[in-house]
């Protein structure tokens, strides 16, 4: 999609089940992260991108997730087009994660 690269939710967890190291991003709103996460996922609205995305560094693997995955995929064009990091999306977003049978947690309070 749009040539960013992308995992869908198999992948992701098989990822994550071998331990890769991988920064695990939720792009969605407040109220969407407080709904459920993916265990490890850290919060980083998409509206706040711009303003913090120097907190991404471009030798780690990134990985973007939203509700669906149009909002991470924008996400991750916007990175590449702007710092060069190549984040990977979540095809499908958390909608696909959940779907597909994995867990969903609380974030952290």
């Amino acid at each position: 999609m749009y040539g960013i690269s992308e995992v869908d939710a198999a992948e992701l967890k098989n990822m994550l089940n071998n331990g890769e190291k991988l920064r695990l991003v939720d792009v969605r709103s407040e109220a969407e992260f407080q709904q459920g996460i993916i265990e490890g996922a850290e919060f980083l609205p998409l509206h706040v991108l711009p303003l913090r995305m120097n907190e991404l560094a471009g030798d780690e693997k990134v990985v973007l997730y939203c509700r669906s995955g149009a909002r991470s995929a924008q996400a991750c064009m916007y990175l590449k087009q702007n710092t060069g990091i190549d984040a990977i999306n979540l095809r499908g977003g958390i909608i696909g994660w959940y779907q597909s049978g994995y867990q969903i947690v609380r974030p952290a309070a």
